[in-house]
């Protein structure tokens, strides 16, 4: 069986996981990594990987998938480009999406070269229900992400927040998920995956709450309809690497790849 090609957008924590675990798995994956010139990553990029530098290397490369790990401005700079080559990518900063008329801008890229926009779970489950309910005549969803200090050090501190000596619980945000994706870009994907998979982002709340009682990175997931209830929370170790996403966030991601590889895939 031939290799497997994939290309990674951009070479951070959770990118260079994806890598050496692909690496590593068989059957073989042929790997690009996609980064700016000059990238400062660019020297942590495994020499078995091919470094791409332009929209044309990745045509080149012909992968049968792209993977963005990298933020959202990767999102915006480099995802468009690769739809219109007719490419599916798998998308982790789903946060992105907030953007109406970027979100409109982007099906309308893939409907016309051809490509396919996948949207990671992430940190998050019970998309499926999620999904099955988002048409339901009296939805109401909701999600709240609960976090310890060492996640939120910057924003108590603006609020005039000791994080070292904080004994109550804080509430950072409570609205809809088109805010808070838009507040808080690096953190809460899951709460645009969870409008994506739902009834849209005006119509999924979210609470941010800082807890020194958290454990580790919790999301609690409600949704209530005509058709039954769903109450899930999920406790998730903190990445290693950077304590406001959780650690099993490349594992998603690697599951997505498995599916999109897969004879069976489970909708």
């Amino acid at each position: 069986m031939k290799s497997r090609r994939v290309v990674l957008i951009g070479f951070g924590a959770i990118a260079s996981d994806i890598a050496a675990a692909l690496l590593a798995r068989e059957p073989g994956y042929a790997l690009g990594v996609l980064l700016r010139p000059g990238s400062p990553s660019l020297a942590r990029v495994p020499e078995s990987c091919a470094a791409l530098a332009s929209l044309d290397e990745v045509e080149a490369f012909a992968p049968d998938l792209v993977i963005e790990a990298a933020g959202h401005a990767a999102v915006r700079d480099s995802v468009p480009g690769c739809l219109s080559l007719g490419l599916p990518v798998l998308i982790s900063s789903i946060g992105a999406l907030h953007d109406e008329a970027f979100l409109a801008d982007l099906v309308a890229t893939a409907h016309k070269g051809g490509g396919r926009l996948l949207l990671a779970s992430g940190a998050l489950g019970g998309l499926d229900y999620v999904r099955a309910v988002r048409h339901a005549k009296q939805l109401d969803l909701r999600y709240e992400s609960r976090k310890p200090p060492a996640a939120w050090s910057a924003e108590l501190q603006r609020l005039g927040h000791d994080p070292a000596t904080l004994s109550q619980p804080v509430t950072l945000f409570s609205g809809t998920a088109r805010e808070a994706a838009a507040l808080y870009p690096q953190n809460l994907n899951v709460a645009a995956a969870l409008a994506l998979a739902g009834p849209g982002f005006e119509a999924t709340g979210v609470d941010v709450v800082c807890d020194p009682a958290a454990t580790g990175n919790m999301h609690v997931v409600t949704a209530e309809s005509e058709f039954g209830t769903m109450a899930l929370t999920i406790a998730n170790r903190p990445s290693p690497a950077n304590p406001k996403s959780s650690w099993i966030v490349g594992q998603a991601l690697l599951a997505a790849v498995e599916q999109h590889f897969s004879p069976v895939v489970m909708l």
